[in-house]
Order: C-alpha cells, then sequence, then structure tokens
C-alpha cells in the first residue's frame, strides 16, 4: 500500500509493538467506528535491521493483525482485529527529508514510545545531519517546523517514566537553546507547543510476525488534562484525568507491588516448579498469601491515601490480567532488580500505613528478608 501520509496527523516515533497495541489501535478502533479520521504516521528511528523489517511491512500492508486474548470479567477473551489506523511508515535514517516534510505540513501529535533509555542525549546534538537520540532528532523537526511558520504540535510520549511530557519538555528545551540560540524558537516550544504527561497500563504479550501484536484485554491510556490538549481521538480506554498522580500510585502500588510481593512468597515458600505468574496466581500458597496483603495491608492503606479510585475493582482486574492463560510472564523476570522494586513499591507503602497506625506485619516481612540477603 502506497503511503498517504497527508492523512497521519498522529507522528509516531517507534514501531514497537506496544504501541501497535495501544495507540495505534485505539486510533484504528475510532476510525473504524467513525469517531476519528486521524491516521498515524509510524517512525522507526533506531537502526535495528528488525524494526526496520516491520517499517516496511506496515507501509505495504497498510494494516496489521491485533489479537486480544485473556479473561474479562472471568470469561475467556479471544479476539482478532485488522487495525487500519497506519497510514504510512518511515525510516528516519534512510527518509529524512519526506519525514521533515510531513512533520512540518502535516503533524498535529507526536507519539513516542522509545524504551527504558529513549530519553538518553549524551554528546548528542539537533544540529547533526541525523541527531542519534529521539530527543535530537524531536528538536530538529520541531525547529524545522518552527522556522516555517507552522503551530506548535501536541506531544503525548508513552515511556514509562513519571511526568513524562514535562521530562520530554524539559530535554528539547535544553537541547534547543544549547544547539539554536533562538529565543523565539525556546518561547514557541512553551508557548505554542503541548507537552502532556501520560500513563499507559498494557501488557502486549508477542509480536505478530511480520507486524502485529498479541494483547490482553485490559487497556489504560491516562492523560492529564493540559491547557490547550486536544485529543486525536477518544476510546474507552483513553482517561483524561485533572492528575496521574492517583493512578501512578495506584498502578505501582498494587499491579506493581502485586508482582513484587509474589516474587517475595514465590522464594521464600521455595516452589521451584512454577514459573509463570498465571501458575504462581493458581498455586493456593501463593495466591492466598498475596489475597491477605492486598486486602489486609495494601488496600486499606491505599484507600486513605486516594479516596474516589476504585481500588477494589482494580484490584480485581489486577487478579484476572495475572490468571490470563495466554500469558507467559516469568517470574524470574519479575525478579530482576528485586531490592529496588521493594524499596519503589513496598516502602512507601509501609510509610503510609504507620502514619494512618495501620500494621503492615507482612509488607514488614518482605522488607526484611531482602534486608537479611543484603537485598536493602
Amino acid at each position: 500500500m502506497k503511503l498517504s501520509l497527508p492523512q497521519a496527523t498522529i507522528v509516531q516515533f517507534g514501531t514497537s509493538r506496544f504501541l501497535l497495541g495501544h495507540v495505534a489501535a485505539f486510533a484504528g478502533a475510532a476510525i473504524e467506528n467513525s469517531s476519528s479520521q486521524e491516521a498515524v504516521l509510524v517512525v522507526q528511528t533506531s537502526q535495528r535491521p528488525e524494526g526496520k523489517i516491520k517499517a516496511a511491512a506496515l507501509a505495504r500492508e497498510g494494516s496489521y493483525p491485533l489479537h486480544i486474548k485473556g479473561l474479562r470479567d472471568g470469561k475467556g477473551v479471544d479476539e482478532q482485529y485488522s487495525i487500519a489506523s497506519i497510514a504510512g511508515s518511515l525510516i528516519a535514517q534512510e527518509q529524512w527529508q519526506a519525514l521533515e516534510h510531513h512533520f512540518i505540513n502535516t503533524a498535529r501529535w507526536v507519539v513516542s514510545n522509545t524504551g527504558d533509555s529513549g530519553y538518553q542525549v549524551a554528546d548528542d546534538s539537533s544540529l547533526a545531519a541525523l541527531p542519534r537520540s529521539f530527543p535530537g532528532k524531536l528538536t530538529k523537526l520541531l525547529y524545522a517546523r518552527f522556522q516555517a511558520g507552522r503551530p506548535g504540535l501536541t506531544m503525548l510520549p508513552c515511556e514509562l517514566l513519571s511526568r513524562n511530557g514535562q521530562v520530554l519538555k524539559k530535554i528539547v528545551a535544553t537541547l534547543a537553546r544549547k544547539d539554536y540560540q533562538d529565543t523565539q524558537f525556546n518561547a514557541w516550544l512553551v508557548s505554542d507547543c503541548c507537552w502532556v504527561n501520560t500513563l499507559v497500563d498494557r501488557i502486549v504479550s508477542a509480536p505478530l510476525e511480520p507486524v502485529g501484536a498479541v494483547v490482553e484485554p485490559y487497556a489504560l491510556w491516562a492523560i492529564e488534562q493540559t491547557p490547550s490538549l486536544e485529543m486525536p481521538f477518544e476510546h474507552s480506554a483513553v482517561e483524561v484525568v485533572s492528575s496521574l498522580q492517583p493512578y501512578e500510585l495506584r498502578k505501582l502500588h498494587i499491579l506493581n507491588l502485586a508482582h513484587t510481593y509474589l516474587v517475595d512468597q514465590w522464594r521464600h515458600l521455595g516452589l521451584a516448579d512454577v514459573s509463570y505468574v498465571r501458575e504462581a496466581i493458581q498455586e493456593p500458597q501463593l495466591r492466598n498469601r498475596l489475597s491477605e496483603v492486598m486486602e489486609l495491608e495494601v488496600l486499606p492503606v491505599l484507600s486513605l491515601e486516594l479516596p474516589g479510585m476504585d481500588l477494589a475493582s482494580y484490584w480485581l482486574t489486577t487478579l484476572e490480567r495475572f490468571e490470563n492463560p495466554y500469558l507467559d510472564h516469568r517470574l524470574e523476570d519479575i525478579a530482576n532488580y528485586h531490592r529496588d522494586k521493594l524499596v519503589r513499591r513496598l516502602s512507601p507503602v509501609v510509610s503510609m500505613a504507620t502514619a494512618y497506625n495501620i500494621p503492615t506485619p507482612r509488607l514488614n516481612a518482605a522488607i526484611k528478608r531482602a534486608e537479611q540477603m543484603g537485598g536493602i
């Protein structure tokens, strides 16, 4: 299929299966139900051969398969869709001029998911013919748009980083001051561009070849309300909220905490025959201990700290996500950086509990075990 670039008002940096199973899928659903016609241009930013293969497949096929597998309200879900939101794709390394032209003339929104190191700049410069980093590329493209007298864009980053929109804004502004020394451009970045904090939550469990994704039924894209924010589409998984902090804390101290506590108990009980989260949640001892710590310690604390966040419902949904029979989420993978995860996920709940005079013997024991192992 030939590129239909004039339709692609959403510029997506990254060919990751996550974005294909999240933002691009939401855009596809909105196009399908005729509530939006805002399509996506996918940009392959790295030099990875597999990424270039996916970019080529997206440009060639014009659509990609999305397979939703898991549980929803206690019932099995096995659904297949063809997502037609991708109007084309470009490889930055090979098609920079075409990307710059599109960015100047057509783009309205920028979406990114560039991985844990995606915001690292090091000694990169946006003055380079092809900047190495994502912030370098974005700064160069924004300057080209500014010079063309075009209005600012809305940035909707999806990296797993707290206040990701403001972090990206600061990095780009720093690069702009260093490279261009143009006060009008600096002012344009602040006043004309909209830098939005977002929170993403969906497990994209597997890729499909040559391009596509397998995802769980649950999905959330929480968008922090920002002056001049206009979203490209509406979707049931998209929530525009006054503050992301309650959503970040809910995810960190329920979903992520439960994963880490499950690993603590798995190690403590020595259940070597259990390998995956879905197996662990079916093991009576592990499930009972996880339910006890959540219902007797975590949820009572968070209900005081995060009123109105429907925590009980979120916990039941989390349990259902853990039970997903199609998801091979290895406990050993969750166990990586176990000490750091305990500090970030469990310790703040213990501190909150102390303030509310709520005992947390189970959380305390997990932290003590890590201390005895030299973990904290």
